[in-house]
């Protein structure tokens, strides 16, 4: 099968496309033949290998999983002699973690993993960026956070995978949203439920003392230093985005001080726990609450070029992998 490889840390010269063997299902796994992936800005640190305290878990010289991705949507293709769940021919969408493997034509994944059936209404396109955006929001804005109707929440980057999640997540729980984003962004983000919006370029929202209940930094530009001042006495701060001055800023405010800075590494969550998020988040999809927004879309081969553009950080939404097996089809009719 066809895979993408990164044998090394460093620019989107470092992914190339190879021929590797099938993975074959264990008993208590399922095949699933990947029609789609998605690449974010979680791939892209972990192609860089940044932060370097990241690398105690990829691997400290080189990635310790040579097939990189996580999200992954298609059809299962074989299943495990103990497999009761899914069968051969289901669609599915879910999530690696730190297996990785899912930029790749197959992967296999355990029953129990992080796996669910695809919403009748969404495309695999569609559900493949589901786990690394709508999925990570749901753990912060309801695990991390308890977002009560009228609360005042501010989404800063807002028109990107994560962003773009958690405009319409926060807009479900009953708050009242406010996005941060670039200029030619701030008409999207209206029609997607922000009640209102802000041009980074123009306005510093932290300016606004005392302003919102929770701040949610999908892309880590703003640190709570600078952020803080913009919280309400108890509000709380969030970001997916781990460096030192957060880990610091963590444990001062968990010990000291009503505002408080929080992290979540929601991929190194207990899978069973990740499992039944998703089931909350896929009928939150199913009810209409929340819809994937793309952007553009890659042929697996063109791993780097999508790799450049998400590290661009110009986004709206979701990039995704289109994975075709035209030479699989080849290969079995010959």
């Amino acid at each position: 099968m066809k895979a993408v490889i990164a044998k090394a840390y460093g620019g989107p010269d470092v992914l190339s496309i190879r021929e590797i063997e099938r993975p074959a299902p264990k008993d208590n796994e399922v095949l699933v033949k990947i029609y789609a992936s998605a690449v974010t800005q979680a791939d892209v640190m972990m192609r860089t290998g940044k932060p370097l305290f990241g690398r105690l878990f990829l691997g400290l010289r080189k990635p310790k999983a040579a097939v990189p991705g996580t999200a992954f949507a298609g059809k299962v293709e074989a299943v495990g002699r103990a497999v009761t769940r899914f069968a051969v021919g289901d669609d599915v969408f879910g999530e690696t973690t730190v297996g990785f493997h899912a930029h790749a034509q197959f992967v296999t994944v355990p029953e129990d993993g992080i796996i669910q059936t695809i919403p009748m209404t969404m495309s695999y396109e569609e559900a493949a960026p589901v786990t690394d955006g709508a999925l990570t929001v749901h753990n912060f804005l309801t695990r991390l956070v308890t977002i009560q109707p009228g609360q005042k929440v501010l989404i800063n980057g807002a028109a990107g995978g994560l962003g773009t999640s958690a405009v319409q997540l926060a807009k479900h729980l009953g708050a009242e949203v406010t996005a941060v984003a670039s200029r030619r962004n701030l008409g999207f983000l209206r029609d997607l439920g922000a009640d209102h919006v802000i041009d980074y370029a123009a306005e510093d929202f932290t300016r606004r003392r005392g302003a919102y209940d929770v701040i949610f930094d999908t892309v880590g530009k703003v640190p709570f230093g600078k952020a803080k001042r913009a919280l309400t006495a108890d509000g709380v701060y969030l970001s997916p985005v781990l460096g030192l001055g957060l880990l610091f800023r963590m444990l001062w405010t968990g010990k000291f001080g009503r505002r408080k800075a929080r992290f979540s590494a929601t991929g190194l969550l207990p899978h069973a726990e990740l499992s039944s998020r998703l089931a909350e988040v896929k009928t939150l999809i199913e009810d209409g609450a929340l819809k994937t927004i793309i952007d553009r879309r890659y042929g697996l081969d063109q791993i780097a070029e999508a790799h450049e553009y998400v590290q661009s950080g110009h986004k709206r939404g979701n990039v995704v992998l289109e994975v075709d097996h035209h030479d699989v089809a080849i290969l079995a009719a010959e």
